[in-house]
């Protein structure tokens, strides 16, 4: 699986949404200053984060059921 170019896309996705949720997180449970300054902004990188990796997701599976990989 490794060696599957559109597996690791897919995993440094879902790696780059795990990084910013654990940042929000981190910032909110902290609060004070970070969290005032940062929240909202992590929270909407994580959304697209989110969207871009379900959208790879998404065409790995048409990928693979087409049969072209």
């Amino acid at each position: 699986m490794l060696q599957d170019p559109l597996f690791v896309i897919v995993a440094l996705a879902v790696g780059g949404v795990l990084v910013i949720l654990a940042i929000g997180i981190g910032g909110f449970a902290r609060g004070g200053d970070f969290n005032r300054k940062h929240g909202n902004r992590l929270m909407r990188w994580r959304i697209i984060a989110q969207a871009v990796a379900i959208a790879l997701i998404l065409l790995v599976v048409a990928v693979r059921q087409s049969g072209v990989f």
